[in-house]
């Protein structure tokens, strides 16, 4: 039997439905989807099978002009994974075609692409008429020369099997890079932790933009099977604090629930969550907290 495997790198810009796809792919949840950009900051890779193939995708953060240390980290995390990459695959939103940021990779592309394996998918393909699709994918591919093109709607799982099976006979032969049984290669602690940031993101729209962390403390496995997880907020200022708080407590047990919840049906036992918000106002520019997200910190240097 001979066995492929290799990394796929999906890139694009924020909100592309790159997690989404990711997700689909594996059949889990392992990166998070909200409906907020840049929610993906570290590289998650997810691992998906297809026949005598292993996919190991690699979850890139959106692309877009970085302003921050921040952002500009991740930026770079995304362009490392996909120079990493044996396959790269650009995601394009159907409804809002080449933007500026479109433009912008497929420069970075032209420059990258000698030699490489990298396709195209025309992601939410429901929201567009077809006549708009065909143009859209005409114009993309006189622009850049993409190995193939697949249409897609990564939220439905429209067309996701036949772009998992390609990608599967592309990647180079080789043995399985990890155990049949493992879905991602991020430690189940900052999974968990990415699960309640989640969670907050949902609760909180617009009010905390991108100025809290969540990382996980301490993890006790318990006799009886269960597991304790500690996890800390932090925020920036005091004001923020209150915020994800909440009226007598009330956002941040919302918050606890959910993100028990889901975190017990992932690893299918029982989970006991216990969450803190502390204030550290220079979190954004602290190199542990880049490490804990899977980030560079010098990457960040202007």
């Amino acid at each position: 039997m001979t066995t492929r495997a290799g990394f796929v790198a999906l890139i694009g810009e924020p909100n592309a439905g790159k997690s989404t796809l990711t997700n689909q792919m594996v059949g889990a949840k392992v990166s998070i989807v909200t409906h907020k950009v840049q929610t993906t900051r570290a590289r998650i890779r997810g691992v998906a099978l297809e026949g005598d193939s292993q996919l190991v995708f690699v979850d890139t953060p959106g692309l877009f002009r970085p302003r921050r240390r921040l952002d500009r980290a991740m930026v770079a995390a995304a362009w490392g994974g996909a120079a990493d990459a044996d396959v790269i695959v650009l995601m394009v939103e159907a409804h809002r075609g080449i933007t500026e940021g479109v433009e912008v990779i497929l420069d970075r592309l032209k420059e990258i692409g000698e030699g490489r394996k990298i396709a195209l998918a025309i992601n939410k393909i429901d929201r567009v008429k077809s006549e708009v699709l065909l143009a859209l994918t005409k114009n993309l591919n006189d622009r850049f020369p993409f190995m193939d093109t697949f249409m897609i709607s990564a939220e439905k799982g429209h067309g996701c099997d036949t772009l998992r099976k390609w990608l599967a006979q592309e990647l180079p032969e080789g043995p399985w890079l990890y155990p049949e049984d493992q879905i991602a290669d991020l430690p189940m602690r900052m999974i968990a932790a990415e699960m309640t940031r989640e969670k907050l993101t949902l609760r909180l729209h617009q009010e905390l933009p991108y100025q809290l962390t969540v990382e996980t403390e301490h993890w006790e496995e318990r006799k009886d099977g269960s597991a304790r997880v500690d996890q800390i907020i932090y925020v920036m200022r005091d004001g923020h604090k209150g915020i994800v708080l909440g009226n007598k407590g009330e956002t941040v047990k919302a918050v606890s629930k959910a993100a028990r919840e889901e975190l017990t049906e992932f690893l299918g036992r029982k989970v006991h969550l216990f969450l803190q918000v502390k204030v550290r106002p220079n979190w954004l520019e602290e190199s542990e907290r880049y490490s804990e997200m899977g980030l560079d910190f010098k990457d960040g240097n202007a």
